[in-house]
């Protein structure tokens, strides 16, 4: 997955004439901090130099995750147009960029975000955007919401391993509030990610909420450790990404967990793929949560037919029909 033309256009001009070697270090600080989801009271982005650290190597990452849960959402809502949207802990506006991709109708963006120096960059990147009017607000995403008003969409992504575990089920049910229909949640596929994203999914189910994607139900998680729910998309790296973190590869893989939830039922798939399928020759072997609210782990063998042939083309985090070797 590669960024939109006009936002990688954007980010080239912003980070003209930065040394590579300032960019490293900013880098480098800035993915100490993630890894180690560092809380001790500073922004991540807490500096313009951070910002555009983040723009050099976390942006591309972030956007591919986002939009691919984005999309999960379009499938299983093909009704939903959202014309507003609202995002918490906006960072530089990686969200806004996505949804736009997805859907067209949206016309209104407001953006939530603490930081100074990732407010202006956003406000600069999206001045590259001609089709959303896009604004931006002072402010944290544990602090007074009462000013803002509801949305059709709702964001909130890579946000909660910033906060305190103990204030998120308040957090979620404040944004459910605010949500007019949707709300997406985004986190790092890692073991403590898919932990946030449980605690969000039980305020959610609590509320009410339908479960969009990418459960198909809204039973109890059925998977356990060591196990987790994530997913992966694989991100082309540009020749600065490249150089600012020092690697080879011409691509990376973002591994993501997200919950979106709708105050209208989707038409949620039968099962859904939560590891890497195993291809062996003439047999695929799929792990699936289903709509029953079990995990299943099943291999489809060529002779199964169509139900094979379908097997093969699914990937991780797609929609698997109940066909698929009898599940």
């Amino acid at each position: 997955m590669e960024l939109p033309a006009a936002l990688r256009q954007a980010v080239d001009r912003l980070l003209e004439g930065i040394p590579v070697t300032e960019l490293q270090k900013a880098a480098g600080l800035l993915s100490a901090r993630y890894r180690a989801e560092v809380r001790d009271g500073r922004l991540h982005l807490d500096d313009r130099l951070a910002v555009k650290a983040y723009l050099a190597t976390r942006l591309p990452a972030t956007f591919a995750a986002v939009r691919a849960s984005l999309a999960s959402v379009a499938e299983l809502r093909p009704d939903f147009a959202p014309g507003t949207m609202l995002d918490l802990g906006a960072g530089p506006g990686t969200v806004l960029w996505a949804a736009a991709d997805c859907w067209p109708t949206l016309g209104d963006a407001v953006h939530v975000e603490a930081s100074a120096a990732a407010r202006q960059v956003g406000e600069a990147l999206a001045g590259d955007m001609d089709t959303v009017g896009a604004r931006w607000l002072a402010g944290d995403v544990t602090g007074d919401m009462d000013g803002l008003a509801k949305a059709d969409l709702v964001t909130l992504s890579y946000v909660l391993d910033e906060i305190d575990p103990k204030t998120i089920g308040s957090l979620i049910g404040r944004l459910w509030e605010l949500t007019e229909d949707t709300l997406v949640i985004v986190e790092p596929g890692t073991p403590a990610g898919w932990s946030r994203i449980l605690a969000a999914r039980q305020r959610l189910v609590e509320e009410g909420a339908h479960l969009v994607a990418p459960c198909p139900h809204s039973a109890p998680c059925p998977l356990a450790a060591p196990d987790w729910c994530h997913f992966a998309r694989r991100v082309a790296r540009s020749r600065l990404h490249r150089l600012t973190k020092g690697a080879d590869v011409p691509w990376e893989d973002e591994k993501y967990v997200f919950i979106a939830a709708s105050r209208h039922a989707g038409n949620g798939p039968a099962a859904r793929v939560v590891a890497p399928p195993r291809a062996a020759k003439g047999k695929v072997t799929l792990k699936l949560c289903r709509q029953d609210g079990s995990a299943a782990e099943r291999t489809v063998t060529k002779r199964e037919g169509d139900a094979f042939r379908t097997a093969r083309r699914l990937d991780w985090g797609e929609a698997a029909p109940w066909t698929v070797g009898g599940a």
